[in-house]
Formats: C-alpha cells, structure tokens, sequence
C-alpha cells in the first residue's frame, strides 16, 4: 500500500477513473454528468494536487489538496485546503482515510503553507481532528467569486470549518482567524473547498 502523488491533471487515466467512480458513489449527481470518468474535477488555477491510497492497482482512498493565496486582516497567507476525500465503500472503517488524510496535512506543511484550512459536514468533525486538524471556532469561509459569494454558513449548509496553522506567520495570526469571514474566494467551479 502506497501513498502516490500527482498534479490533478496528471494523474494517470486509470487510477484517475478510479477515484471519479468513487466520488460518484459518494457524491451522486443525479444529473448524469457528461464528463468523460478520466477528466479532471478542480479549477487548474488552484493547482490541484491529488492523492491516492492505492494497493496492487486499486485506489482506496484519495483527496485532493487545493492551493490559494489569501488574504485575511490585512495580510497575504499561502493557504491549502482538503477538497473531495473519498474512501472506497468496500474498506470503509479500517484507516484508510485517516492515514491518507494524515499525509496530506504532512504534504502542506512540506509546501511550507502558512495554513490549511477548510470545510466538512459536523459529524466529520472528530476524523479529521484524529488526523491532527482542529477546528476553528465561528469560521466561515467565503468560497465563489466576490460577485457570488458562497458562505458556508448560508442557509441549510451545515458545515465547520477545520483548520492547522503551521508557519510562525499563521500561527502569529491564527486568533485573527477564528470567529471570523474567510475570504477564499477559490472561484467557479470550486465553490468552496
């Protein structure tokens, strides 16, 4: 069992159709996407590093991480955040995400990101705080385009947001970020991450 690392793009074409039907499974569009299983799912702008849990061929987990500047209380802070973290239904329950989890927070701090910060569903809360994130209290993040923003604390969105500081910069700032708006702003197609 291997920890494999790509640009998004650049994943190879059968280990790329492989997390896409996982994410189907997980996340069901009901509008029967037209877009091909090997084709890429982030806005290329946020550099889109996908990784993969993957034993003998078979993917058994994967995530993305998403990369943004942003700026928070008047200061520029290199931010990534988790984005689609999947896990095979068939392994579910023995580790796997945790781990994978685990390394991804390990590959932001090797990126020397000021932080990583993002948002889940509160009941996912207690994983991702077992894979060494913590949350940040009364966060919101802003995520759209400053002309449709998309908060995640609109109304019937029940998200939290998780977070880890890890330069001297954003651990310096980390008070400013809780209890506050985030402006991510990622864009389009991510909506929020």
């Amino acid at each position: 069992m291997q920890i494999h690392s790509f640009p998004e793009a650049a994943t190879p074409a059968g280990l790329r159709v492989q997390v896409r039907q996982m994410q189907d499974r997980a996340w069901p569009s009901g509008s029967g996407s037209d877009a091909p299983a090997q084709a890429t799912t982030h806005d290329p702008a946020l550099r889109p590093l996908s990784m993969l849990l993957v034993d003998e061929g078979r993917v058994l987990a994967a995530l993305d991480i998403l990369f943004k500047e942003i700026t928070h209380a008047g200061r520029a802070f290199s931010a990534g955040g988790l984005s689609t973290v999947v896990t095979s239904e068939h392994v579910r329950g023995r580790g796997y995400g945790r781990h994978l989890v685990t390394a991804a927070r390990e590959a932001m701090i090797a990126r020397h990101l000021d932080l990583g910060v993002f948002t889940c569903d509160r009941p996912l809360r207690a994983f991702y705080e077992s894979a060494g994130w913590s949350l940040l209290p009364g966060a919101v993040l802003v995520g759209g385009t400053r002309q449709a923003p998309f908060p995640s604390d609109q109304s019937g969105f029940a998200k939290i947001t998780m977070s880890d500081f890890f330069s001297a910069a954003g651990r310096e700032a980390e008070t400013t970020f809780r209890h506050s708006r985030i402006e991510l702003y990622p864009g389009d197609i991510d909506k929020l991450w």
